[in-house]
């Protein structure tokens, strides 16, 4: 007995003995089902595509915030951690007749409203009197920073302790960021090594090809990152030892180099003293005892902010404020004091020396504040007299 053979069209489902092509719908078996089988590789190419795709994102995604963290690190590596002034005097808004402030301050006992107009020394013109203070002003450079000192007599250079001795708060801050960059980085290198073991494995086609392009991106945003890790390594090696005399950098006005021979730092204040003989120095002269700044007297700040040397800007004394945590004195001035003027001197018109420029309010313009020539005399009076 012969046994017919029934087909079932695959694209009606209608059913038949034999043939090439359907008595229902007229399809040809043959072709459609080949189409079909194209249809299909389509398909599947498509699906790995979009996977392969979905992956490519993800992975530009990783890439990104590994930029993104270590762009935040980076910060740290290129800025100089001395460069913007620190915090600056607490409670410094003043009290005006008729006018409500947040704080009143405690002005010091001789404050300017008291001070009368004293008898005026003869002086050279002011023309001079800048130069001269010019002459007396150093740029200093340190491993992690750079800053601005003064001569105060023949042999000693006064200047800001935050501009030798980095913070520790900083410090500590920067090397957190460091650190965590080191880890990611670490972590990005072992999914490479993964990726490219994973490459490996792959036969030749498009899935092998996407992934190494994959990894080509990111091996390339990766060595991007790697130099400036390096060199924030290298600078944290050194900023973690202490400051020796040999690591500053002094840069006279007249552009030579050399190094402290003594270093002093105070306890008390941000202020060090550094020691450098060399054969004709200028050097700024405090006023004489019978005269005393004004408030709305002309005063000048010298410096090498952002690396420009002996760069003189000008403003006017606002007066002295006291800072209600301890104390202490400051002269404020609005006077442009930039990244790098630390150190640098706050002279008048005649070319005396009222004070050691220090720091700026944050989130302001104008306001700034420098210590007062005074105090550098009390806290190294043993060294300068």
């Amino acid at each position: 007995m012969m046994v017919k053979r029934v087909i079932r069209c695959p694209k009606c489902s209608y059913e038949q003995i034999l043939g090439t092509e359907c008595e229902s719908c007229g399809v040809i078996f043959a072709k459609y089902i080949q189409y079909e089988k194209k249809r299909q590789e389509r398909q599947e190419a498509q699906e790995v595509k979009r996977q392969n795709s979905s992956k490519r994102i993800s992975t530009a995604l990783q890439v990104l915030v590994l930029i993104a963290i270590t762009a935040g690190a980076t910060y740290w590596f290129v800025k100089p951690v001395t460069a913007p002034a620190p915090t600056p005097v607490a409670n410094v808004q003043e009290t005006t007749p008729g006018v409500v402030k947040e704080r009143k301050v405690s002005p010091p006992k001789s404050t300017v409203q008291s001070v009368q107009s004293p008898t005026t020394p003869t002086v050279p013109a002011r023309g001079s009197s800048i130069e001269q203070a010019r002459k007396a002003t150093v740029s200093i450079e340190t491993p992690w920073g750079t800053g601005s000192g003064f001569f105060v007599n023949d042999n000693y250079i006064v200047t800001n302790r935050h501009v030798l001795e980095i913070d520790q708060k900083e410090l500590a801050e920067f090397k957190r960021n460091v650190e965590s960059t080191r880890e990611l980085v670490d972590l990005e290198k072992e999914k490479l090594r993964d990726l490219r073991a994973r490459a490996r494995s792959l036969s030749k086609g498009p899935t092998r090809s996407q992934l190494n392009i994959v990894i080509e991106e990111r091996e390339r945003e990766l060595n991007k990152v790697l130099p400036n890790l390096e060199d924030a390594e290298r600078r944290l090696a050194r900023m973690e030892e202490r400051v020796d005399p040999s690591d500053i950098k002094i840069i006279l006005a007249d552009g030579s180099s050399h190094v402290a021979d003594y270093l002093l730092l105070s306890d008390n204040h941000d202020l060090a003293l550094m020691s450098l003989f060399s054969n004709d120095i200028s050097y700024l002269k405090r006023p004489p005892a019978n005269y005393r700044i004004r408030q709305g007297d002309k005063v000048f700040t010298i410096g090498s902010p952002v690396g420009l040397r002996n760069t003189v800007t000008s403003g006017v004394f606002s007066g002295y404020r006291r800072d209600d945590t301890d104390g202490k004195v400051f002269l404020q001035t609005d006077a442009a004091i930039n990244p790098g003027n630390s150190g640098g001197p706050l002279i008048d018109e005649k070319g005396y020396v009222h004070g050691v420029n220090t720091m700026i309010l944050q989130n302001t313009e104008g306001i700034g504040f420098a210590i007062p020539i005074e105090t550098v005399f009390e806290e190294f009076g043993s060294s300068l007299f």
